[in-house]
């Protein structure tokens, strides 16, 4: 009990600074202008595909599965993409046979295909924003001198600033599914917390086994979506903040983790013959994948083995900070 008074007023401390420095509020900023991007873009995707089709939902759906089995055949379509689309035509069958419309607009359903694309790269740049520098900028600046000088033990600081970071992490998350469902229904509308969505398909060889195939409703299937983003951006939070304490430079750190993160996005869709990726960090960040049915970038990987793979990155990393932050000579 002592300890943990000892630590509030430290986290107290880190959350002011971190309120200063005003990054959370410049990924607010991001979120409100990009997110109306987003749902207007696909306002007039949807649109067009009014005119197309009317309101016969079917016909485009049935036009989607044609299109899609056409390609196919075609040579010039690459065997990992034919995996996905197979995936994606049992999908939309799936859908068509149970009379639900995949692609019924509303700002429930934007918000799910939002965190859909945004989990592996968008959502976590937005976490680096916050993490890369949280204890590299105090050695810029010179006042990580300053709080050592307190008796106060080395390990207690590195905690709070570890406490605050995740408690903004989890804000940041909070704070994407709300701008996004809020924003996305003044365009679509706020229906759609009932509608099912199909869950657990699965590739076996070149056939879609859909015998794991059940519904859940999109509040819940949301919800899950978020968990899953929540723990990837703890991990990656853990990893900024690992690099945070390494390296003195706050540039430097930044420049780090945002070359790390989108080299990894790149080699998700290049590493299906590179076995061993699938035990860097970055070709795990997309759990939410496996949720929508999308085949893992490589063999052998499953949701349970990315949990895995993340949670000993992140453990090893906040053990390396911990290590270096408490023996290492900062003072000088």
């Amino acid at each position: 009990m002592k300890a943990l008074n000892n630590i509030l007023p430290l986290v107290k401390n880190e959350t002011i600074k971190m309120i200063k420095k005003k990054r959370f509020y410049v990924i607010l900023l991001v979120l409100i202008v990009l997110v109306p991007m987003f749902a207007y873009a696909q306002l007039r995707q949807a649109e067009d595909k009014r005119e197309k089709f009317g309101t016969d939902w079917r016909r485009e759906v049935q036009q989607a599965i044609t299109d899609n089995q056409n390609s196919l055949g075609s040579d010039r379509v690459p065997e990992e993409w034919k995996k996905y689309r197979k995936i994606y035509i049992q999908q939309l069958k799936y859908y068509l046979e149970h009379d639900v419309n995949p692609r019924e607009p509303g700002g429930v359903s934007f918000t799910r295909e939002f965190l859909d694309n945004a989990a592996t790269l968008f959502i976590p740049l937005l976490i680096m924003g916050v993490g890369s520098d949280i204890v590299s900028s105090e050695r810029t600046s010179g006042t990580v001198k300053m709080l050592l000088t307190r008796p106060v033990r080395r390990w207690k600081v590195l905690l709070s600033k570890l406490i605050t970071l995740m408690m903004f992490v989890s804000l940041i998350i909070v704070s994407t599914c709300v701008i996004c469902y809020f924003i996305s229904g003044l365009f679509f509308g706020y229906r759609g917390w009932t509608m099912p969505v199909f869950t657990g398909f699965q590739l076996r060889g070149a056939e879609v086994d859909i015998s794991g195939v059940h519904a859940v409703p999109q509040w819940l299937y949301i919800f899950m979506q978020a968990g899953l983003i929540w723990f990837v951006s703890v991990v990656v939070a853990a990893l900024a903040f690992m690099v945070s304490v390494l390296v003195r430079s706050t540039s430097a750190s930044i420049v780090i983790m945002m070359a790390t993160l989108i080299a990894g996005n790149i080699l998700t869709n290049m590493a299906s013959s590179w076995t061993s990726a699938k035990y860097l960090f970055m070709v795990n960040l997309g759990l939410t994948n496996y949720l929508a049915g999308t085949p893992a970038p490589i063999e052998g990987m499953t949701l349970g083995f990315s949990l895995a793979v993340l949670a000993i990155w992140g453990l090893c990393a906040l053990v390396v900070s911990f290590l270096v932050f408490t023996k290492q000579d900062i003072l000088n």
